[in-house]
């Protein structure tokens, strides 16, 4: 409901519930929408006010423009209303003339989409969402509710056909009200008025009863663009809590399984609980605020600015912007004309740009990760301090072209990835290197690193190329001491038993973790890294990353995996089982020197005759990682199913 036109319908529909001429009533009258006073004055709740910018009824307005906000002011003035509300403006709307015009915010709740774009069957999308439990749970729902009382959908233009309708949907509502102490705003006249407005061509009456009764009743409106429907009101027959909860999410199933049938993309559920609504596939959620102008109301500070850039930031991304259209990644676009892209509108949905907005996701990703064993403090974090990336790599290259200068050291502990070294040789960085000391090259020399006071040092926990895991107590020492930034690239943490540090990225500003669902979520297609620091290191990186390098179609699939995630965990287990299995032989066969120990789905091994093992493996067939060139005399090998390893185990043996 952001058009001026629809938001105009509504407020006719307001004033008629109210019976008054104007849109003026006190805040307590506002029906479920008052609880979001309550912590106000009695006496604000009580005074007249002046319902601005849209009814109370439209899932949200658009923050007035200073010109808009005038008129208000003087039609206050004029109706000697002394308060005046804009009710439930998006928090990513530009509000600026409201703040200046001395209106103070209210938090108003969450607004809820569900978004069906994408392919596949409405059920697929919604086990993508809330795991193939919940969705058979929604289905049971669905299906005992459908064989018990029936779902009828009535244009409202057409409601005078069926009185009976029209008397249960009131009668319904009024119930509701007076269970909650609150006034009616879905009354006779206010829905006579709705009925013979604008509106009433969009808009549906959504009634289940079962023989004679009517036990549930709401309204739809499909919106002015054409591509969804938004969730006006519903009451439900007083009874059985659990029924009513039964009702509501089956009265919301519903709703999608008809709208992804008509080709719509989304269905707006209006404002509610964030978690309930996740759970029935909602995957957008904004927050909200009223705007109040009262006499006796101060105006708040301003809440904290996002985009506030960290000091690591390097001083040219310090002077530029989020490029381009990442900008308004947090302003929802589903229910606009959006006429700003220059792409194809005759070939469908992939002629669209990814979405940008992934905080939901990153939502699931933290969620998801926290429950997992060595993860303390992950669940503190939030999506600010997360950034998707194409790929752990990409972040790599992110956080250099971001936080460092020329002349600024990188370090890096060989041997290790490569391409850390990669990357700054191609941004003309200096490279320090401070090899790992010990026999299985995991020990930090931290003073060498503190003495060559690098700007960024990369640490691989996880090592790849050798599979152990670092000193923690060097690793700490390293991120407390040091002036600059430690990275640690987690890309095989989920294969290890010992803790992970992206909990601490809370407490340490220059501490950057990398992560990847390319490993063991089973993802490399669709090209998904994580990076987890303080959100002001990731604004740094959000100003450098190209937009709109994270697909849809990528985006869907780490939902997917990451809501389902039981075969990801139970694959994680039968990897560490088939990597001790391997170790075990390979330690035993003649052709091999040394197996590292290994907390990741691979083993270093060290060969007696490394040149001809690695032309043996090549002429069978069988492709490894020859690291000769990091460790002398050794090869990387993944840990593959019992068939490909036992393959392995017999063409090392034609090669003794």
């Amino acid at each position: 409901m952001r058009r001026s036109a629809d938001i105009d319908a509504l407020q006719h529909m307001l004033c008629a519930a109210l019976g008054s001429r104007e849109p003026v009533c006190s805040l307590d009258r506002l029906g479920p929408g008052a609880d979001a006073f309550a912590a106000l004055d009695p006496e604000v709740l009580k005074r007249p006010t002046l319902l601005g910018g849209g009814a109370s009824y439209a899932p949200t307005n658009p923050a007035p423009t200073a010109h808009a906000l005038d008129a208000l002011l003087q039609r206050a003035e004029t109706l000697d209303v002394p308060q005046i509300l804009v009710p439930n403006v998006r928090r990513s709307d530009d509000t600026h003339a409201l703040r200046a015009a001395g209106f103070v915010p209210v938090a108003g709740g969450t607004e809820c989409v569900v978004r069906l774009t994408g392919d596949g069957e409405l059920d697929d999308l919604l086990r993508t969402r809330v795991g193939a439990g919940q969705l058979r749970d929604l289905r049971r729902r669905h299906h005992t509710l459908s064989c018990g009382v029936t779902w009828e959908r009535i244009r409202l233009s057409e409601l005078h056909e069926r009185p009976w309708a029209r008397t249960a949907f009131v009668e319904l509502h009024q119930r509701q009200a007076e269970r909650h102490g609150h006034d009616n705003l879905y009354n006779t006249d206010g829905l006579d008025a709705l009925s013979h407005g604008p509106l009433a061509d969009r808009t549906e009456m959504v009634v289940r009863r079962g023989e004679d009764t009517v036990v549930q009743a709401g309204l739809i409106t499909k919106s002015h663009n054409g591509r969804g429907v938004y969730y006006l009101t519903q009451a439900i027959e007083y009874g059985d809590p659990a029924a009513c909860r039964d009702l509501y999410a089956a009265f919301l199933y519903g709703l999608c399984v008809d709208a992804r049938r008509s080709g719509l993309e989304w269905v707006h559920l209006g404002r509610g609980d964030a978690d309930h609504n996740r759970r029935l596939g909602a995957d957008l959620f904004v927050p909200l605020d009223h705007w109040l102008r009262a006499p006796d109301l101060s105006p708040t500070e301003d809440r904290e600015e996002a985009g506030t850039l960290s000091d690591f930031a390097a001083p040219p991304v310090t002077t530029v912007p989020v490029p381009g259209p990442a900008r308004d990644r947090h302003r929802p676009r589903f229910d606009l004309v959006d006429l700003s892209s220059n792409t194809n509108p005759f070939l469908g949905a992939a002629s669209h740009y990814p979405g940008l907005d992934t905080a939901e996701l990153a939502r699931t990703y933290l969620a998801t990760i926290s429950a997992l064993p060595g993860h303390d403090g992950v669940g503190a974090l939030s999506a600010d301090h997360l950034l998707f990336t194409s790929g752990a790599v990409d972040g790599v290259m992110l956080l250099l072209a971001a936080l460092t200068s020329p002349d600024e050291r990188v370090c890096i502990t060989p041997p290790t990835f490569p391409l850390y070294a990669h990357f700054a040789r191609l941004l003309r960085l200096p490279l320090v290197e401070v090899p790992l000391r010990g026999d299985d090259l995991s020990e930090l020399d931290t003073e060498r690193i503190l003495a060559a006071d690098p700007r960024v040092t990369f640490l691989c926990d996880p090592n790849n190329p050798v599979g152990t895991r670092l000193d923690p107590a060097q690793v700490h020492d390293l991120v407390t001491a040091t002036r600059g930034l430690v990275v640690i690239d987690e890309a095989y943490v989920e294969f290890s038993e010992k803790p992970s540090y992206a909990g601490l990225v809370e407490e340490h500003d220059n501490l950057i973790v990398l992560r990847t669902l390319s490993k063991a979520w089973g993802l490399a297609g669709a090209r998904c890294g994580i990076a987890l620091a303080h959100p002001g290191i990731i604004e740094a990186l959000r100003r450098v990353q190209v937009p709109f390098g994270f697909t849809d179609a990528s985006q869907r699939a780490v939902q997917e995996r990451l809501t389902n995630s039981r075969r990801v965990r139970a694959s994680i287990q039968h990897i560490r089982a088939e990597r001790e299995q391997l170790a075990a032989a390979l330690a035993d066969h003649p052709a091999v020197e040394r197996v590292f120990p290994s907390e990741t789905n691979f083993l270093l091994v060290r060969l007696h005759k490394h040149e001809r093992v690695m032309e043996q493996l090549r002429s069978a067939g069988i492709m490894v990682a020859d690291t000769g060139f990091l460790i002398p005399a050794t090869c990387r090998i993944s840990i593959g199913n019992r068939r490909a390893n036992n393959a392995l185990l017999a063409a090392l043996s034609a090669a003794v």
